[in-house]
Formats: C-alpha cells, sequence, structure tokens
C-alpha cells in the first residue's frame, strides 16, 4: 500500500467539495453552520465561501432572523444554474442525450434509436453531432458546460476510458470511447457502465439517504446491478462488480447470451427472455391464454407484461416461464444478502411496476432467507425516472468532486 499527503490545492479542492456535498445534501446553510458540519473554523470557512461565490458557485440568500445583537447570519447555497453537465446513455438499440444543472434538474432530454451492434465511431460521431444541436436550440453556453457524461452498457476498463464490451450495443469492443467523445464534442469526458450510473444518480438525488451499503438491481432488456459501500459504489479490482447478470445459471445448454456466454442469469430471468421462451412455446396447449389473445396477430407486440397477464391468470406455459425467472434472480440476490449482507435491496426498472411480479418476486426473496438477514428490499422512489439524468450527473459529480474546480 502506498501512501502521500495532500498539497495546499489538494486540500483545497477537498474543503470546497465537502462544502458543496454537504449544501447539497443538507440545503441552504449559514457559514456558522457549514464550519460546524465541515469541523472548520469559522474564519477557513469565511475564506472558502468567499471564493465560492466569486466563482458564481455558490449564492447568498435569505437573511436570518437574531435575538442577539451580534452579527444576523446568512444563508448560503449553490447556484444550481452556474453549470451544467452533459450527458449520453448508451443502451441496447436505445441513446439518451441530456444536458442537467448542478442539482439534478434535467435541461434537455432526447432519446435516439440505435441499430443492433452500432458501429462505435459513426455512432459516437452521430450522437456527439446531434448533441451539440441540442446545446444550441436550448442557449447553453460552451464555457458553462463542466463535462461530458457517458453511461454505456457492459463492461468498461479500469480507468473509465475504454469500452471492453458491451453486449451487444456497439459492434466493437476495447473501443476508446471516451477519447472519440472528447475528440468530437471537446468536452472533457467521463465514462461509467449504464447500471453504476443509474445507482449513482438514485444516490444524488436521495441526497442523504446513501450512507451504509445497497445493492441496486436493474431489470430493462438485460440485468444489471451494481454494488455501495459506505455511501460509495464499489467497482472491484476490473470494474465488474455485481455484474449477476452474466451469472452462469445453466452449466450446458443455456441459451447464447449477449456477453458471449451462454447460460447466464440475464438468459433466463431478463424481460427480454421471458419474452422470446413465451413466443417459443406459444400454443393452444402450452399457453392458452397467450395463444388466444396472438393466435391472429403479429408476436412482435407481445410484451413481457402479456406473459406477466396471463401467468396471474392461470396460463400454466407463461406461469412456468415467470416462475423459472422469479427464482433465478431471486436466488442471485439471495446470493448477495448473505455474502455481501448490504442495508438495503434497491430494485429498479419496468418490471417492477408490474404488481404480479413483484409481488411474486419479493415472496421469492423471503424464502430460505432467516431474520438475522431481514434486509430492506423495495423498488426504487424514482424508478424510471433517472435515465435522462444518469449520464450527466457523472459529470455533475465529478466537478463536485474536484470542488467545482475546472
Amino acid at each position: 500500500m502506498s501512501y502521500q499527503g495532500d498539497n495546499l490545492m489538494s486540500v483545497k479542492r477537498s474543503n470546497r467539495s465537502a462544502a458543496l456535498r454537504i449544501l447539497h445534501e443538507k440545503g441552504a446553510m449559514s457559514r456558522k453552520r457549514l464550519a460546524e458540519n465541515m469541523h472548520l473554523t469559522p474564519a477557513a470557512i469565511t475564506k472558502i465561501v468567499g471564493e465560492m461565490i466569486a466563482d458564481g458557485l455558490l449564492v447568498e440568500g435569505e437573511i436570518l432572523s437574531s435575538s442577539g445583537a451580534g452579527r444576523r447570519e446568512i444563508l448560503i447555497d449553490i447556484n444550481a444554474e452556474a453549470a451544467c453537465g452533459l450527458g449520453v446513455l448508451i443502451n441496447l438499440r436505445q441513446a439518451i442525450l441530456s444536458a442537467v444543472w448542478l442539482d439534478g434538474n434535467v435541461i434537455f432530454s432526447e432519446e435516439i434509436e440505435l441499430g443492433p451492434k452500432a458501429a462505435a465511431r459513426e455512432t459516437a460521431e452521430r450522437l456527439s453531432a446531434r448533441l451539440l444541436e441540442l446545446t444550441k436550440e436550448y442557449g447553453i453556453q460552451q464555457e458553462s458546460v463542466i463535462g461530458l457524461g457517458l453511461a454505456v452498457r457492459g463492461i468498461t476498463s479500469e480507468d473509465g476510458r475504454i469500452v471492453r464490451n458491451s453486449f451487444g450495443a456497439l459492434a466493437e469492443t476495447d473501443y476508446p470511447l471516451c477519447e472519440e467523445f472528447e475528440r468530437l464534442t471537446g468536452f472533457r469526458t467521463i465514462m461509467e457502465n449504464n447500471v453504476r450510473s443509474l445507482f449513482a444518480a438514485q444516490m444524488f438525488v436521495s441526497r442523504d439517504e446513501t450512507s451504509g451499503s445497497q445493492f441496486f438491481v436493474r431489470c430493462g432488456y438485460g440485468i444489471g446491478a451494481a454494488l455501495s459501500i459506505d455511501g460509495k459504489i464499489w467497482h472491484g479490482v476490473t470494474a465488474q462488480c455485481a455484474e449477476i447478470g452474466h451469472i452462469p445459471v445453466i452449466r450446458r445448454g443455456g441459451k447464447p447470451c449477449h456477453c458471449g456466454k451462454s447460460g447466464c442469469l440475464e438468459t433466463i430471468a431478463s424481460p427480454g427472455s421471458m419474452r422470446e421462451d413465451a413466443i417459443a412455446i406459444l400454443s393452444p396447449e402450452k399457453t392458452p391464454l397467450l395463444w388466444r389473445k396472438y393466435r391472429n396477430r403479429d408476436t412482435d407486440s407481445l410484451s413481457v407484461f402479456d406473459v406477466f397477464a396471463a401467468a396471474s391468470n392461470g396460463d400454466e406455459g407463461a406461469s412456468e416461464i415467470v416462475d423459472r425467472a422469479i427464482q433465478a434472480l431471486g436466488t442471485a440476490i439471495k446470493a448477495v444478502i448473505y455474502l455481501v449482507d448490504p442495508g438495503k435491496i434497491v430494485l429498479y426498472g419496468s418490471l417492477f411496476e408490474d404488481a404480479y411480479y413483484l409481488s411474486r418476486l419479493m415472496s421469492e426473496l423471503q424464502e430460505g432467507v432467516d431474520t438475522r438477514h431481514d434486509v430492506v428490499v423495495e423498488k426504487s422512489k424514482y424508478n424510471q425516472q433517472l435515465e435522462d439524468r444518469a449520464a450527466g450527473l457523472l459529470a455533475v459529480q465529478n466537478y463536485i468532486d474536484n470542488g467545482g474546480i475546472r
């Protein structure tokens, strides 16, 4: 283990970052209260706050009433519209371009359709060009942009510069996507896995509810997860921590997965896989309720929620598919509960809006778990509300980590 000291600039960044985080989590407060929260002297806080007001990062607000004869305190707060972060979220067959203020409020958000296994260079060029057009349309000045956040499906390199494997979103592997976007936009770019980006956004908008450890499970087209320890997202040695969607659950004869393996959890328990499994056995004998609805219709319109509806109404084939998926996902989550002992499991994704599916999963998570591991499991308070801010918040949080110093 190596150790190093802090120079004056590091101390300055650290203090400014702490001030921004406290104000973000707890809201406007006086210099005196901020000094108490940061365990610094009033003189030190006066200097820090003065510099940040001069930089436009903080603003003074309401003057607090006082019963004494001393100087009345003035509330200070983050100037949320002093700067903004741009974002590009790349999922399977879809991208979201966005911009957010320092408080996470969305300035704009636009969804772009992508083809399967989109060419990385052409995709970066297309998304960058449209993103720059949007910044002009919304009157965002270049000097107010603090950076670009890139949230990408799959595995990124340890330094967050290269997409190792996007599991079918982009055609290429080991592609230097960060460098490509920096070249095309001119903005410093930070890249993260899409699920960890959503989890980081969840913790940001939750403000001070992020202490302890949490396990964040996202079910979209596939299955992804992220883990926080003491309020910080854990990446693992190779930035692949919590890739539960690609745990092999079938040793032989499993369906091929986007990751290149076969028999992964995602091939059984993801929404796309449940839908595919239902279409594969669609017949009056095996799935009578689904067959009755779709016998004269194109199955392209059959959704996983149709499978849930059929299962909830007694369709045996649909029930078997859903039960198998829930058991597999539940087993994976219960393994995490016993291995990590998190304080909370957070569920994120459209699947968890379905009452039948959610109740069945909750029941499965009770099976075989003793009372010593009574973990809170809940649907995210911000379910399906984070996609248009997650990528941009990567840039915002990096800016805050640097104390608002570019």
